[in-house]
């Protein structure tokens, strides 16, 4: 049977050699024991004013020879559209914290001219402002979340963009909204009180900013009716401490509070945790693939400590966890501009997208929204742009193989693997998730982390009835293929012919460095 599925995969481009086969893992879904709804916005996208992902990667202006939809890039709208993207945040990062709304209002040719300090120090025009941002997501057809500034701004002004946002009333703000062509009031899905508020966003202590957020969510009164959620400026990667002030004095004033990790090769190297020669997007052996799968599934440990610091304050798990920075971080590419963070997109980060998709599912009764960074340009993105030709990543591909968790019924699901080892350590080297999609089917999303060795799976489903499986796959021939403008489809997905089902038990032939997702009818 195993010889069968290798000349399958062979046969549609898939391997180009014939794999090593492991040892044997089992996957066992619950679908008799149902958990929470996946929240589309784990999902969600993140666009911070950085290098080329606002201006040349969603906006080009109206007179571009660029197609483009009132100065909007027409291609990375529909690429979006095709995802579904559920979410946005806007305008930061560290960007946010220096960012003053009012300077990206009113008549594009008089809107002050600034300088991006954070980001290659490079002119910031203002041309793509609040109005630009939300009119930019009623065209994707996603939610908003906007990003508000504590480390210059101030309660007024963030209290101020919320009523020029929301506000249907005559007021001076709603009126200047009006004047500057909007009538009606937007929808504010998300608004944040600064961004990593314990770095560039004001290095404070995790006690006076929970002071300064006391004070400033007072004065954020959306318009009646609205649905906005408050979000507080969560910790770095293991802050617990952070987490635990914040929930302490503020857990009964917000939404959400946020956490933010990034995946780096370099912790696997001597200059662990220093920040530098993180290493290569594209120039990589496995030392490297592997040091970047440790500190991607770490994901899962740092959300279920944060989550058990937010249940002591929080038992009845009301305020959301929301990632709202996530991806892998590396050298930028030689040649660019080292503040525009700009890298390739591997096979290796389509693995590490599906891994932290999967932990996401896991815990999704505290985490209900996510945000990779960047859509567009910048670190993981999903699209990359050269002038008018475009691209969609490894990672895109994921995201599109995962539209339909998007309000999905997870069910638990427990793995038993074989290990994935290098240089004396090991992870599990098989990550899964499940949930039963809006339309009844059963979803099954299998990761195999290991670059070399293939592994059969038994997977079964326990209190469901089925007939049918189908589903796709996304591998490649090396661990750093990647898409090219020369060769665009290079890593794409293709059909699965790889599972088989008997009853409730699937069988299925997972090659080396892999994803798939199955449906199950």
């Amino acid at each position: 049977m195993k010889g069968l599925h290798r000349s399958l995969a062979l046969c549609l481009g898939l391997l180009t050699a014939v794999p090593a086969w492991g040892q044997d893992a089992a996957v066992s879904v619950k679908v008799d024991q149902p958990g929470p709804v996946l929240a589309p916005e784990i999902q969600g996208q993140f666009a911070e004013h950085l290098g080329r992902l606002i201006y040349e990667g969603i906006w080009v202006g109206e007179k571009s020879s660029i197609p483009n939809i009132r100065g909007y890039r027409k291609d990375v709208i529909e690429a979006l559209k095709a995802i579904r993207v559920p979410l946005i945040r806007w305008p930061g990062g560290c960007f946010a914290d220096e960012y003053h709304w009012r300077d990206g209002i009113g008549p594009r040719n008089k809107r002050p001219v600034g300088v991006n300090t954070n980001w290659g120090g490079v002119p910031e025009t203002n041309e793509f402002g609040t109005h630009e941002f939300m009119e930019y997501s009623e065209l994707v057809g996603a939610k908003t979340y906007v990003n508000g500034n504590i480390g210059t701004g101030s309660a007024r002004e963030m209290a101020d963009w919320v009523e020029y946002l929301t506000s249907p009333s005559n007021s001076t703000l709603a009126q200047t909204r009006r004047a500057n062509g909007r009538d009606k009031p937007w929808t504010l899905d998300w608004f944040a009180i600064g961004n990593e508020t314990w770095g560039c966003g004001g290095n404070m202590r995790p006690e006076y900013y929970t002071d300064q957020l006391r004070q400033i969510r007072t004065f954020i009164k959306p318009a009646p009716g609205q649905p906005t959620k408050i979000i507080a400026s969560g910790g770095n990667s293991d802050d617990l401490k952070w987490t635990d002030v914040v929930m302490a004095g503020s857990a009964n004033m917000i939404d959400a509070i946020s956490l933010h990790h990034y995946a780096l090769p370099s912790f696997g190297r001597a200059t662990r945790g220093t920040w530098k020669d993180k290493g290569s997007a594209t120039e990589f052996g496995e030392s490297d693939w592997f040091a970047l799968m440790v500190t991607a599934t770490q994901m899962d440990d740092l959300l279920t400590r944060h989550s058990a610091v937010m249940d002591k304050h929080d038992p009845k798990k009301k305020v959301a966890l929301v990632v709202d920075e996530w991806g892998n971080w590396f050298d930028p590419t030689p040649g660019t501009n080292p503040g525009f963070l700009e890298q390739q997109n591997t096979l290796r980060d389509a693995v590490t997208a599906a891994v932290n998709l999967n932990i996401f599912h896991k815990h999704a009764d505290r985490v209900r929204m996510a945000n990779i960074a960047q859509m567009v340009n910048v670190l993981q993105a999903l699209i990359l742009t050269d002038g008018p030709k475009m691209l969609r990543t490894p990672t895109y591909h994921v995201f599109d193989m995962y539209k339909d968790f998007q309000g999905a019924t997870q069910f638990p699901v427990t793995v038993t693997a074989p290990k994935y080892s290098y240089a004396e350590r090991s992870l599990p080297a098989i990550s899964a998730s499940a949930a039963r999609a809006k339309d009844g089917s059963i979803l099954v999303a299998l990761t195999n982390i290991d670059p070399n060795t293939a592994v059969t799976t038994a997977i079964t489903l326990d209190g469901a009835t089925a007939s049918t499986v189908s589903g796709r796959i996304l591998t490649a021939p090396a661990m750093n293929s990647h898409n090219s403008f020369s060769a665009p489809e290079t890593v794409k997905p293709a059909p699965f012919a790889g599972a088989g089902l008997n009853g409730t038990t699937l069988s299925v032939s997972l090659p080396a460095k892999s994803v798939v997702v199955l449906v199950v009818r």
